[in-house]
């Protein structure tokens, strides 16, 4: 990975933890807990790619698995986050574009439900319960669903800080002819609303309100 990269994931993942463990981890929500985290790995590595996902996710998890108040094995989260990390990033737009708010939608949900079976499938390997206890269920949906409810304020800004840091053309190009930046496209997609064409038409009609003003003025002078 590029210098750019590794700083801009190290300073993304070490925000997202410390809102983890500091505000998130008690809100005491039923279920599982909003996992900003895993948002931030998917966003980077829907950008970055598999490669680039995996590593991401490889360093997030243990970087999770190390911070207090962590109760698991160091690795266990790691090797979830890598997993999710490298299949987050097939996914990966060649030209950079997404068509409509629903792709990143499904792969927000298949990663909370993935990432909790395998956490809780790698903990079952070493003996820990903790999750059967719990309700294997309940954590399935609450994961799925906080993290679908949070996702549109975060991944989107993420892949434009991603984009933004590699230099993309995407993200300085609001023409038809050259794209829009991957984040906008989600968002414009999930609102309905064209963020580029929007303020093409904007100028538009200010150009032709200007050109009928003008048009007004020269035929009250001729009068």
């Amino acid at each position: 990975m590029r210098v750019n990269r590794i700083l801009l994931s190290t300073a993304l993942i070490v925000v997202a933890l410390v809102i983890q463990v500091s505000v998130l981890s008690r809100l005491h929500l039923p279920g599982a807990v909003p996992d900003l985290l895993l948002l931030t790995v998917l966003g980077l590595a829907i950008v970055y790619g598999h490669v680039g996902g995996a590593l991401v996710g490889f360093g997030a998890g243990l970087l999770a698995d190390l911070a207090p108040p962590a109760d698991h094995a160091a690795g266990r989260y790691a090797l979830v986050l890598c997993v999710i990390g490298y299949l987050a990033g097939l996914v990966k737009p060649e030209n950079g574009r997404l068509k409509s708010a629903t792709g990143p939608m499904v792969v927000v949900v298949a990663a909370a439900i993935g990432a909790t079976l395998l956490y809780a499938g790698v903990g079952a390997l070493v003996g820990d319960t903790a999750a059967r206890h719990v309700g294997l269920g309940s954590l399935l949906f609450t994961a799925a669903l906080y993290d679908l409810l949070l996702a549109p304020f975060v991944v989107p800004g993420i892949m434009w800080l991603a984009r933004r840091a590699d230099g993309d053309p995407l993200v300085e190009a609001n023409s038809p002819a050259q794209g829009t930046d991957i984040s906008s496209g989600w968002l414009s997609a999930g609102t309905g609303l064209r963020i580029g064409g929007q303020r093409n038409g904007l100028r538009v009609k200010a150009a032709r309100a200007r050109t009928a003003r003008a048009g007004r003025i020269k035929g009250v002078k001729r009068l």
